[in-house]
């Protein structure tokens, strides 16, 4: 198995999630983070005083992947996160020994790709259209 962690730009995360999904690779952490690749900054002034904004809003994706899935993996995140600005991200390939779920026991693989595993995507309840159908029970 292999951990994969690409660094991209806020705005390519729904294209290179649905991308990833399309490819069967649907486990996935996302974190919001910041980052500077050392040569693009941005200068403001804030009561008259010059300061240097050199730290960027990106966004991390974690993948654990098997060995069969890396290729793919990385071809998706090349294709769906590339564009013509510095800082577009980096893709880095690490071994994993063992992955454990913790609710089940289960390693390796199994354990990062359950059966089980359910996205449901359902428009939340307003309170007033719950008040709604309180009121007609």
């Amino acid at each position: 198995m292999k951990k994969i962690e690409v660094v991209i730009s806020p705005f390519r995360l729904d294209d290179v999630k649905d991308e990833l999904v399309r490819s069967g690779i649907d486990a996935m952490t996302v974190s919001e983070i910041t980052g500077s690749n050392g040569h693009d900054h941005e200068v403001r002034m804030y009561r008259g005083t010059p300061y240097a904004i050199d730290f960027h809003p990106r966004v991390k994706i974690e993948l654990a992947v098997a060995d069969d899935q890396v290729l793919t993996a990385v071809e998706v995140l090349e294709r769906a996160a590339q564009g013509d600005r510095a800082g577009d991200g980096a893709i880095l390939v690490m071994p994993i020994e063992d992955v454990v779920r913790i609710r089940t026991g289960e390693h390796g693989v199994a354990a990062v790709h359950s059966s089980a595993h359910v996205v449901r995507e359902t428009p939340a309840t307003s309170p007033l259209h719950f008040t709604t159908m309180l009121a007609r029970a």
